[in-house]
Protein backbone atom coordinates (compact mmCIF):
# COMPACT_ATOMS: atom_id res chain seq x y z
CA UNK A 1 0.00 0.00 0.00
CA UNK A 2 3.24 2.28 0.64
CA UNK A 3 4.15 1.65 -2.96
CA UNK A 4 0.29 2.54 -4.19
CA UNK A 5 0.35 5.57 -2.09
CA UNK A 6 3.07 6.99 -3.62
CA UNK A 7 2.12 6.32 -7.19
CA UNK A 8 -1.52 7.70 -5.93
CA UNK A 9 0.66 11.03 -5.07
CA UNK A 10 2.22 11.20 -8.39
CA UNK A 11 -1.20 10.64 -10.26
CA UNK A 12 -2.82 13.15 -8.20
CA UNK A 13 0.43 16.08 -9.11
CA UNK A 14 -1.22 18.18 -11.99
CA UNK A 15 -4.12 15.77 -12.97
CA UNK A 16 -5.96 16.06 -16.03
CA UNK A 17 -8.70 14.40 -14.72
CA UNK A 18 -10.07 12.67 -10.99
CA UNK A 19 -6.94 10.92 -10.02
CA UNK A 20 -9.45 8.45 -7.93
CA UNK A 21 -11.40 7.32 -10.36
CA UNK A 22 -11.29 3.98 -10.59
CA UNK A 23 -13.05 0.80 -12.73
CA UNK A 24 -14.70 -1.38 -9.93
CA UNK A 25 -15.35 -4.42 -11.22
CA UNK A 26 -18.45 -6.51 -9.52
CA UNK A 27 -20.13 -10.12 -10.17
CA UNK A 28 -23.83 -11.22 -9.06
CA UNK A 29 -24.76 -14.59 -7.67
CA UNK A 30 -24.56 -16.31 -10.69
CA UNK A 31 -21.40 -15.08 -11.66
CA UNK A 32 -22.79 -12.20 -14.32
CA UNK A 33 -20.09 -9.22 -14.42
CA UNK A 34 -20.54 -5.54 -14.07
CA UNK A 35 -18.18 -2.86 -14.03
CA UNK A 36 -18.45 1.58 -13.35
CA UNK A 37 -16.45 3.75 -12.39
CA UNK A 38 -16.55 5.01 -8.23
CA UNK A 39 -14.47 7.23 -6.98
CA UNK A 40 -11.70 6.13 -4.35
CA UNK A 41 -11.83 8.18 -1.52
CA UNK A 42 -9.51 6.68 1.15
CA UNK A 43 -6.52 4.03 0.30
CA UNK A 44 -4.27 3.41 3.05
CA UNK A 45 -3.21 0.01 5.17
CA UNK A 46 -6.68 -1.62 4.81
CA UNK A 47 -7.42 -0.94 0.94
CA UNK A 48 -9.42 1.17 -0.66
CA UNK A 49 -12.52 2.72 0.02
CA UNK A 50 -15.16 4.40 -2.02
CA UNK A 51 -19.36 5.23 -1.24
CA UNK A 52 -22.35 4.67 -2.69
CA UNK A 53 -26.30 4.05 -2.06
CA UNK A 54 -26.25 0.61 -0.18
CA UNK A 55 -29.63 -0.40 -2.55
CA UNK A 56 -27.61 0.45 -5.95
CA UNK A 57 -27.73 -2.39 -8.03
CA UNK A 58 -23.81 -2.89 -7.19
CA UNK A 59 -24.50 -2.88 -3.32
CA UNK A 60 -26.88 -5.69 -4.72
CA UNK A 61 -24.01 -7.58 -6.79
CA UNK A 62 -21.55 -6.96 -3.50
CA UNK A 63 -24.12 -8.30 -0.97
CA UNK A 64 -24.60 -11.87 -3.12
CA UNK A 65 -20.63 -11.88 -4.14
CA UNK A 66 -18.53 -9.47 -2.25
CA UNK A 67 -15.58 -10.63 -4.62
CA UNK A 68 -14.68 -7.84 -6.43
CA UNK A 69 -11.32 -5.83 -8.36
CA UNK A 70 -10.44 -2.23 -8.51
CA UNK A 71 -8.79 -0.77 -11.67
CA UNK A 72 -6.61 2.87 -11.93
CA UNK A 73 -5.61 4.27 -15.16
CA UNK A 74 -3.92 7.21 -15.38
CA UNK A 75 -3.04 7.75 -19.03
CA UNK A 76 -1.00 11.15 -18.24
CA UNK A 77 1.40 8.66 -16.58
CA UNK A 78 1.00 5.42 -18.48
CA UNK A 79 0.73 3.27 -15.47
CA UNK A 80 -2.43 1.54 -13.71
CA UNK A 81 -3.17 -0.70 -10.89
CA UNK A 82 -5.12 -3.20 -10.57
CA UNK A 83 -6.57 -4.25 -7.12
CA UNK A 84 -8.53 -7.45 -6.19
CA UNK A 85 -10.09 -9.02 -2.98
CA UNK A 86 -13.18 -9.14 -0.91
CA UNK A 87 -15.49 -6.05 -0.49
CA UNK A 88 -17.18 -5.37 2.98
CA UNK A 89 -19.15 -2.55 4.56
CA UNK A 90 -16.70 0.40 6.17
CA UNK A 91 -18.26 0.95 9.83
CA UNK A 92 -21.01 3.75 10.41
CA UNK A 93 -18.82 6.52 12.11
CA UNK A 94 -16.69 6.10 8.88
CA UNK A 95 -19.21 6.37 6.58
CA UNK A 96 -20.83 9.54 8.29
CA UNK A 97 -17.36 11.29 8.64
CA UNK A 98 -16.90 10.69 4.90
CA UNK A 99 -21.35 12.15 4.75
CA UNK A 100 -20.33 15.18 6.50
CA UNK A 101 -17.62 16.64 3.86
CA UNK A 102 -19.55 16.25 0.72
CA UNK A 103 -20.82 19.23 -0.42
CA UNK A 104 -24.47 20.01 0.49
CA UNK A 105 -26.12 19.66 -2.80
CA UNK A 106 -24.21 15.67 -2.84
CA UNK A 107 -25.77 14.96 0.29
CA UNK A 108 -29.25 15.96 -0.57
CA UNK A 109 -29.18 13.71 -3.61
CA UNK A 110 -28.09 11.08 -1.63
CA UNK A 111 -31.65 11.08 -0.06
CA UNK A 112 -33.45 11.65 -3.73
CA UNK A 113 -32.09 9.23 -5.66
CA UNK A 114 -33.17 5.42 -5.83
CA UNK A 115 -29.73 4.61 -7.25
CA UNK A 116 -30.11 1.77 -9.91
CA UNK A 117 -34.28 2.08 -9.84
CA UNK A 118 -36.43 2.98 -13.33
CA UNK A 119 -36.91 6.39 -13.51
CA UNK A 120 -40.10 7.61 -15.23
CA UNK A 121 -39.23 11.04 -15.65
CA UNK A 122 -36.38 13.57 -14.83
CA UNK A 123 -38.94 16.03 -13.10
CA UNK A 124 -39.58 13.53 -10.84
CA UNK A 125 -36.07 12.87 -9.36
CA UNK A 126 -35.92 16.77 -9.72
CA UNK A 127 -39.11 17.02 -7.26
CA UNK A 128 -37.73 14.73 -5.02
CA UNK A 129 -34.61 16.47 -4.17
CA UNK A 130 -36.49 20.11 -3.81
CA UNK A 131 -38.11 18.31 -1.13
CA UNK A 132 -35.73 16.83 0.04
CA UNK A 133 -33.97 20.60 0.23
CA UNK A 134 -37.14 22.01 2.04
CA UNK A 135 -36.89 19.15 4.45
CA UNK A 136 -33.51 19.84 5.62
CA UNK A 137 -33.25 23.71 5.00
CA UNK A 138 -31.39 24.86 7.38
CA UNK A 139 -30.45 22.23 9.40
CA UNK A 140 -27.29 19.70 8.85
CA UNK A 141 -28.00 16.86 6.49
CA UNK A 142 -27.90 13.40 7.82
CA UNK A 143 -25.82 10.22 6.22
CA UNK A 144 -29.00 8.29 5.02
CA UNK A 145 -29.10 4.76 6.54
CA UNK A 146 -28.74 3.42 2.66
CA UNK A 147 -25.58 5.06 1.66
CA UNK A 148 -22.30 4.40 3.13
CA UNK A 149 -18.88 3.50 2.27
CA UNK A 150 -17.04 -0.19 1.21
CA UNK A 151 -13.83 -0.89 1.59
CA UNK A 152 -11.82 -3.59 -0.79
CA UNK A 153 -9.16 -5.35 0.98
CA UNK A 154 -6.74 -6.88 -1.42
CA UNK A 155 -5.57 -10.14 -1.63
CA UNK A 156 -3.23 -8.50 -4.89
CA UNK A 157 -2.43 -5.97 -6.34
CA UNK A 158 -1.18 -5.14 -9.55
CA UNK A 159 1.54 -2.24 -10.71
CA UNK A 160 2.10 -1.58 -14.74
CA UNK A 161 4.09 0.89 -16.20
CA UNK A 162 3.88 0.96 -19.84
CA UNK A 163 7.18 0.14 -21.93
CA UNK A 164 8.95 0.80 -24.77
CA UNK A 165 8.25 -1.76 -27.63
CA UNK A 166 5.10 -3.06 -25.45
CA UNK A 167 7.98 -4.53 -23.01
CA UNK A 168 5.80 -3.14 -20.28
CA UNK A 169 7.06 -4.00 -16.47
CA UNK A 170 4.31 -5.60 -14.29
CA UNK A 171 4.71 -6.16 -10.97
CA UNK A 172 2.28 -8.36 -8.56
CA UNK A 173 1.74 -8.20 -4.66
CA UNK A 174 -0.41 -11.19 -3.46
CA UNK A 175 -0.98 -11.44 0.22
CA UNK A 176 0.68 -14.21 2.30
CA UNK A 177 -0.17 -15.16 5.82
CA UNK A 178 3.26 -13.55 6.50
CA UNK A 179 2.96 -10.46 4.12
CA UNK A 180 3.61 -9.92 0.92
CA UNK A 181 4.67 -12.05 -1.96
CA UNK A 182 6.05 -9.56 -4.57
CA UNK A 183 6.72 -11.00 -8.15
CA UNK A 184 7.92 -9.97 -11.90
CA UNK A 185 5.52 -10.69 -14.76
CA UNK A 186 6.12 -10.93 -18.10
CA UNK A 187 3.83 -8.74 -20.32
Amino acid sequence: MARFAALFARAADKAPFDHTAATLATADRQGAPSARIVLVRTADEQGFVFFTNYESRKARQIEENPAAALCFYWPWLDEQVRAEGPLEKVPAPESDQYFATRPRGSQIGAWASAQSEPLANRSDLEAKYFDVERQYEGVVVPRPPHWGGYRLRPDRIEFWKAGQYRLHDRVVYTRTESGWDIQSLYP
